[in-house]
Order: structure tokens, then sequence, then C-alpha cells
């Protein structure tokens, strides 16, 4: 499950106290206590939020569906532009997404639906087409198993997030690109993607995501400093407590040959 990550999209609160705030718990991995804060403003794009982080949680953590699937529906509700219908159904194909990678169940087909749903919504300059680029590049390597479409996917998200000036995106689609490229050998090209994606998410403080980064970095690298990056990754791992669920697997140590 290394590559399987994750939703993200813009970190920047402005001079809004309330998205610092939001901001400083989403980094943190306190999303149920992020989507409280935004319990009390009112419209679709609070209710999208709101499920966004809930959504977030359900990928890290492997918990909190109920919530999720009730706060993707009052957000589906409220929505009345096709911006933020797109941007609802952008959030149901993550989270038929999250629960078919993390084999909680099968909803690779809504998920599918779902994302081309958004697709045919979103306008193609809306700020959320490069996140939607980025779920369907997702989809496209982790369900597909297509690679080449997952690049030419991570590339456009790339690009959007670059003209959108989403940084917490863009530690998404190189870290991605990343992978793809380590799956091919091409070890140069890897090490810069991952090293990228780990440079912007210790410059936001994104916490939640510098362990994953930091393991995805040891993989392009050889020892000692491989060794050296796993190792600061599950001190990361276990301050978080555990989060993300799944980098454990990665970050256990091999067993021993009977």
């Amino acid at each position: 499950m290394a590559h399987t990550a994750m939703s993200g999209s813009g970190t920047t609160a402005g001079d809004d106290p309330l998205q610092t705030a939001v901001w400083r718990l989403r980094s943190r991995g306190c999303w149920t206590d992020a989507a409280a804060l935004l319990a009390s403003r009112e419209g679709p794009s609070a209710a999208l939020q709101r499920t966004s982080l809930l959504v977030e949680r359900c990928l890290f953590t492997g918990e909190g569906w109920a919530e999720a699937e009730d706060g993707l529906r009052t957000a589906e509700a409220l929505a009345v532009a096709d911006d933020d219908r797109g941007a609802a159904a952008c959030e149901r194909g993550q989270l038929a997404y999250a629960s078919t990678v993390l084999g909680v169940r099968d909803r690779a087909d809504e998920a599918r639906t779902a994302l081309g749903r958004a697709a045919a919504l979103l306008a193609p300059n809306a700020s959320g087409r490069p996140l939607l680029d980025f779920r369907r590049g997702l989809i496209a390597e982790h369900i597909a198993d297509s690679p080449q479409a997952a690049r030419a996917a991570y590339r456009r998200a790339h690009a959007g997030a670059t003209a959108h000036s989403d940084p917490l995106l863009l530690s998404f689609t190189w870290r991605h690109l990343a992978g793809l490229a380590l799956r091919e050998g091409e070890l140069a090209e890897a090490r810069h993607g991952f090293a990228e994606s780990l440079r912007i998410r210790e410059e936001l403080g994104y916490l939640v995501g510098t362990a994953p980064a930091l393991a995805a970095l040891a993989d392009a690298e050889p020892e000692p400093e491989a060794g050296r990056l796993r190792a600061e990754a599950a001190r990361l791992f276990r301050l978080m407590g555990g989060v993300p669920s799944w980098l454990a697997q990665q970050l256990s140590p091999p067993a021993p040959a009977a």
C-alpha cells in the first residue's frame, strides 16, 4: 500500500482564523476535530470541506465510513451550482476508491462513475479539476493497473496544481509520478520526485503526510540513507499514533527466514 494515498487540496488559509485552525488540525491527523470546527458554517462550500476532511480520515485510518457518508449526503443535498455538484461527486469517487483499496468493500464501479460525473460537471478551468485529475490517476494506477493512463492523469493534475498554486496537491502529484518512475527503474527521477514531495510537506507542516513521504524516498535511496529515512518515518508514524494505518506494513522489518 506504499503509494495508494491520498486526497489533497489547498492549504492556504489566508486571513481566516477558522481556516487556519482547520488546517492545523487536519495536518496533524485530527480530521474529526477539524470537521467539527466547520459545523457552524452553512452552505455548500462548508459542507464540501467538511466532507473532504471526513473522507481523508477514512483513507488514512480505515475508520469513520458512516460519518463520511453522512457528510457526503449533506454536501450532495446542498450543492446547487455545477462546480459544487462536481466537487461532491469527486468526494464520492474518493470515498468509494478508499473503500476499495483498503479492502473494506469493492466499490470500484461506483468510484469510476462518480469521478466520471465530476468530470462532466466541472468546467475545464475549475479549481477542483486538478484534484479530480489526480484521483482519476489513482483509479488508473491502483484499480485498473494502467500506469500509462495514471501518468497522464497525474501530469494533468500536476500542471493544474501549479496553475492554481496548490502546493499540497503538488506534493501528491510529485510523489505519485515518482512512484511510477520507481516502478520503471528510473531511480534518479523517482528520487527527485519523492524529495520534492517531502520538501513541500515539511514546508507546509503537513505532519500526517510526512512519514509516508520519508518512507517513499527511502525506497529510492541506497543504504545507509534509506535506513535513516525509514527510521525517521517510523518515529513520526509512532508520534502520529499509527496514522496513516496502511504505512505500518511498509515500515515493518522483513520477517526472518524460517
